[in-house]
């Protein structure tokens, strides 16, 4: 089960990183044919082309998955497991206030010890796509900020619609993608419902978990 649970989280947490980077090339890529090679062409072999488009697939993919934004949005951080814990803590005689790190580590020892495997799924299938889903969103607002830029530039120039079209197809495209990410926002949707599974279990074997916390008591307090 460990060696499962270890293949399925190294192949999400890939899926965190190719997926967005991916993207942010293929945007890069239409933005250069559309648009960047008017002003900047290059020539260059296919191999080279491929070449060039997988290495801004790795650093884009790094570079977004190193980001914490996603971390600080309010369908992450609001209603998790955690605080359950602290919460419970303050209802049990002598027992001492849970900080957010302490909470965090047991919450994630009862998820690894307690909890049935399926959780474990879920988190990393909901968190990959939470996580590639924020990344998307993010990068299609700033390529339809830029993209809308070079339109309005182009406008102050006076050029030709007919010159523009590729640029405007590629603008609006993005826009779309961007808005229809924000209207239908089920991976937020879906990270709290897998909060509230998550909480669901710990109330229903709130023994075990009462019992955890105070076996924390027990080595957190020093003896006397």
């Amino acid at each position: 089960m460990a060696n499962s649970s270890s293949t399925s989280f190294g192949i999400y947490e890939l899926f965190r990183i190719v997926v967005p980077g991916f993207y942010f090339a293929t945007l890069t890529l239409f933005l250069y044919r559309s648009y960047l090679q008017h002003y900047l062409p290059l020539s260059a072999t296919p191999l080279l082309t491929a070449l060039l488009f997988l290495f801004v697939v790795i650093v884009a993919g790094f570079t977004l998955y190193a980001q914490e934004t996603a971390k600080r949005r309010k369908a992450f951080v609001e209603n998790q497991p955690s605080r359950f814990l602290s919460d419970k803590a303050r209802t049990m005689k002598n027992m001492p206030l849970l900080d957010e790190t302490i909470s965090r580590k047991l919450y994630f020892y009862i998820l690894n010890t307690l909890m049935p495997p399926v959780f474990h799924e879920k988190i990393f299938f909901f968190g990959t796509v939470y996580h590639i889903m924020t990344s998307i969103r993010r990068t299609s607002f700033w390529f339809a900020l830029l993209a809308t830029g070079a339109v309005a530039f182009e406008a102050s120039r006076n050029t030709p619609l007919v010159e523009q079209q590729a640029l405007l197809l590629f603008t609006i495209s993005v826009w779309l993608i961007y808005l229809l990410n924000v209207r239908y926002n089920k991976a937020d949707r879906k990270m709290q419902e897998n909060y509230q599974d998550q909480i669901f279990w710990l109330q229903m074997n709130s023994d075990q978990v009462e019992a955890i916390l105070r076996r924390f008591r027990a080595i957190s307090t020093p003896e006397r």
